[in-house]
């Protein structure tokens, strides 16, 4: 072989590891996933009804999602800590004890820290405090957004529907129309007296999302209230005992695509 030959076949021999070395750190990329928590203790009402993040709700998800390999990151409206309601009972206690739950969300990252292109989905717990702070900001907003625009999966459980309703797109419409999308029912919200019958809250979930045009997955057209919905990369439940099998679903798509 001659010189010039020796030299173009090493040049080429390079490209081909550049280029492995490029594609696996895009593959490590994805294998990372933005949950959004909130930041208040509770509503700002003279009783101060309990706003945190539900344990039930995000604990679950974040144990099926490092068990499969894959890397968290928690975002919140503020950064750093996040509070929770609920003892820490089952996968709750061993995520907090072995997987290291409370160090990452506790170190929840500003708004403005997130890079969009190294997430492969984001997931949304409940607890009221999403619909406060989270379902308000707009840079939050744009970061579900722009996660589902460039082909990640958004994930939500209970009220968790609620922090991306107004999500709107890039042609102008709301991420969630023409979807369906389970959150936590108006008929159930106003059965309740954790927010005085929703008179707290800043909107209820199941009726902002109908606004919005999702079709609303309710206990009036879903066979079991615990079933998981999956719609063109939305996956949503009504109730916490689920959380854990709409993460699970989540990866399901994240490893189809």
């Amino acid at each position: 072989m001659g010189k010039t030959a020796k030299i173009c076949s090493l040049i080429c021999s390079m490209i081909i590891l550049v280029m492995g070395f490029i594609a696996t750190s895009q593959a490590a990329e994805t294998k990372r996933i933005l949950i959004v928590a909130s930041n208040l203790q509770d509503m700002g009402d003279p009783e101060k009804h309990d706003a945190r993040n539900n344990l039930w709700e995000y604990a679950p998800p974040y144990h099926i999602f490092v068990s499969h390999g894959y890397d968290v990151d928690f975002v919140s409206p503020k950064g750093g800590v996040v509070p929770f309601m609920m003892d820490p009972l089952g996968i709750s206690s061993y995520t907090i004890k072995h997987e290291g739950f409370l160090e990452r969300a506790n170190s929840s990252l500003k708004p403005e820290q997130v890079v969009i292109e190294n997430y492969a989905a984001v997931y949304i717990g409940g607890g009221y405090g999403t619909l406060f702070d989270v379902a308000s900001n707009r840079e939050l907003l744009n970061i579900m957004g722009g996660i589902y625009q460039k082909g990640g999966v958004v994930g939500s459980c209970g009220h968790g529907a609620g922090a991306f309703a107004d999500v709107k797109l890039k042609d102008g419409h709301y991420m969630v129309k023409g979807k369906k999308v389970a959150g936590f029912p108006n008929s159930t919200e106003e059965e309740k007296s954790w927010a005085k019958q929703g008179t707290l809250l800043p909107f209820l979930v199941e009726e902002r999302l109908r606004e919005n045009g999702a079709i609303i997955i309710n206990k009036d057209n879903v066979a079991d209230k615990h079933d998981v919905i999956s719609d063109q990369r939305i996956v949503s439940t009504m109730f916490l005992p689920s959380s854990a099998l709409v993460a699970k679903e989540m990866l399901g798509l994240i490893e189809s695509n």
